[in-house]
């Protein structure tokens, strides 16, 4: 009796060894993830916090000017066109935090806020200091209490300090993360219901019966895409309702203008998915590749917190993520109302993301 259950487990694990695509995706890819986020967050000693002050209270002899004045650590950059000032404290044990700040005006701050490129704006007015941020956003309301302490107990000019709480529509950290979801949404509803469906069905050898008809191979493609363009439009709705109805969220573009970008990020990720799916015919292989895409997006793309908390020098690269762009267009629309004049860069860099993954999975897709 034991025998035969012995040779049945031996049968299960050979099945997986003998697969070297299921190996690396089983015990190499978890390893490399956890060593990149691993670096990424263990070793990270310094935070960023980038701060707005009102650039009409940023003379010579304003009072805020007076206090950074008595910095001695105070450093000016030179480096940065928005960047004017930062300031680094903290220690090797607690690590460092380096306030930025950036002077500007009310409207650009409230534009960097809602992006989430800034977590505070600071205001001057009768001498004195007016804290701006949404009350809600946990990591504000440390910049807050870092940058406040640190300038009452440094400074020997006599300030005086007020809240002002932002809880406007746009202001608040749900209105930067439900466009933040929706996008996340599209690309995970798009890349595990289209890429791992193909999958499943050419390891089940459906695609070859399907192949095996007068089926037009473009038009199974399209069917695809069109399907899952039907279910996510439902899903968006129904999370769209819910922030409308719970939060007071609101869209504040034109529909016409979010329907036109939704549609570009849709064929991205519709292509991305073919492609994905174009080769494969072993699901274990095929959750990988999928994971492998998504993971680094969900991470990385500022979906739940701003990917400005990154360093200077992968910025771009975030910036460049077909889910960053998505997310970034999607806040733009809902948030400030963009148009299509801002939105059409996006569109075409999305479509074109789209349209080349698309034609590369269809050349060389397997269809048995």
């Amino acid at each position: 009796m034991k025998r035969p259950i012995i040779q049945l487990i031996l049968i299960q694990l050979r099945e997986f060894y003998r697969e070297p695509g299921i190996l690396f995706w089983a015990f190499v890819f978890p390893i490399a993830m956890a060593w990149g986020l691993g670096i990424a967050f263990t070793h990270k000693i310094e935070q960023k916090r980038n701060i707005a002050f009102i650039e009409n209270y940023a003379q010579p002899d304003s009072l805020f000017h007076k206090i950074l004045e008595k910095y001695s650590d105070i450093q000016a950059n030179t480096k940065s066109t928005e960047v004017k000032y930062s300031i680094r404290i903290g220690n090797d044990k607690i690590g460092y935090t380096n306030f930025r700040f950036m002077p500007t005006t009310w409207e650009n701050a409230r534009k960097h806020l809602k992006s989430g490129s800034v977590l505070l704006i600071i205001e001057e007015k009768q001498g004195k200091l007016f804290y701006n941020y949404d009350p809600f956003s946990t990591e504000a309301q440390l910049t807050y209490m870092q940058l406040s302490s640190f300038i009452k107990n440094g400074s020997s000019i006599e300030t005086q300090a007020e809240i002002k709480p932002l809880t406007q529509k746009g202001s608040r950290y749900v209105d930067f993360l439900i466009p933040g979801l929706i996008a996340m949404d599209l690309m995970m509803s798009t890349m595990w219901g289209v890429s791992y469906s193909l999958i499943e069905k050419r390891s089940k050898k459906l695609l070859r019966r399907m192949v095996a008809t007068p089926m037009k191979k473009s038009s199974f493609l399209f069917a695809q895409l069109i399907a899952r363009l039907i279910l996510n439009i439902l899903e968006a709705l129904i999370l769209f309702t819910f922030a409308n109805y719970y939060f007071g969220f609101t869209l504040e573009g034109k529909f016409l203008t979010l329907v036109i970008f939704y549609m570009a990020g849709m064929f991205c990720f519709t292509g991305l998915s073919i492609l994905i799916s174009s080769r494969t015919s072993n699901t274990y292989v095929g959750n990988g590749l999928i994971n492998a895409v998504v993971m680094p997006m969900s991470v990385l793309s500022g979906i739940f917190f701003s990917y400005h908390n990154f360093p200077d020098v992968i910025i771009p690269y975030i910036q460049a993520l077909p889910l960053t762009i998505f997310a970034d267009g999607l806040r733009g629309i809902f948030i400030e109302g963009a148009g299509l004049k801002e939105i059409i860069i996006p569109v075409l860099a999305l479509s074109g993301i789209g349209l080349t993954t698309f034609i590369a999975g269809l050349k060389i897709y397997k269809w048995y």
